[in-house]
């Protein structure tokens, strides 16, 4: 998920989650009672809830959604969920981070395993393949936000590592400096689409058409199951294989 194809990669990730809006919304609403519950139920407060209520306004999440994940919290009815990480491998040898918030860990390690085995995968031991990954904090602007060179110094003032711009633009930073970098930028780029920790692969396995289609079927089975959050994998999809696979 890096190089000239990660914004087309995200995109059909993207396309894939529009069509389950409501998923969507579940997902980001289990982080923002999560962040909530980590500490003060205010934005403004906790950097962690900051950071997860901008991603529900960037997709669009109605404000009252908003409020009642953090409600939740604040009310004590909320479930406990638990942060859970998987690692594995994907078809062709590709490494796969699994991030998940479960409220029953044998369920969610049920279904992951699961996703993998049927899809072409095998689900490894923790730090299997987290070894082969930074972890680092990653801000996201759509192209629109402003051209190459204006992003790059807006992120170079603000304090961050590493700038891509393709389609959009990436901006990494060291992971403890993820909330300050994020906050800096907001006045100069306006709020991000996307601000959380990540795992940037330090390799890439470039991938042919059959194992991208393969692993991208692994990759939606897994983002169809609510307890999962995020799929961070070292792979990257040509952009002819990814126009064919549409």
């Amino acid at each position: 998920m890096a190089g000239h194809s990660k914004f087309k990669n995200i995109m059909h990730r993207k396309g894939a989650q529009d069509k389950k809006r409501s998923s969507m919304f579940s997902k980001l609403s289990r982080e923002i009672t999560v962040a909530a519950k980590s500490g003060l139920p205010d934005p403004d407060m906790n950097p962690r809830l900051r950071l997860a209520v901008n991603a529900a306004k960037a997709q669009s999440m109605p404000k009252d959604n908003i409020q009642r994940a953090i409600d939740k919290a604040v009310g004590g009815d909320a479930e406990n969920y638990e942060e859970i990480r998987y690692e594995g491998f994907g078809p062709g040898g590709v490494s796969l981070i699994v991030e998940a918030l479960s409220d029953n860990r044998n369920r969610t390690a049920t279904n992951v395993r699961t996703a993998f085995s049927k899809n072409g995968g095998n689900l490894g031991a923790s730090g299997s393949v987290s070894h082969g990954f930074d972890r680092m904090g990653l801000i996201e602007y759509p192209g629109k936000a402003g051209d190459a060179e204006t992003v790059f110094e807006a992120a170079l003032e603000a304090g961050a590592e590493d700038v891509s711009s393709d389609e959009g633009h990436e901006i990494w930073t060291a992971q403890d400096a993820l909330h300050e970098v994020a906050k800096a930028l907001e006045p100069v780029l306006g709020e991000a689409e996307t601000a959380k920790l990540a795992w940037r692969p330090q390799t890439m396995i470039v991938v042919d058409e059959a194992t991208a289609a393969s692993l991208l079927k692994l990759i939606d089975t897994l983002d169809d199951d609510d307890d999962v959050q995020t799929v961070w994998g070292n792979y990257e999809v040509p952009d002819d294989v990814m126009e064919k696979l549409g």
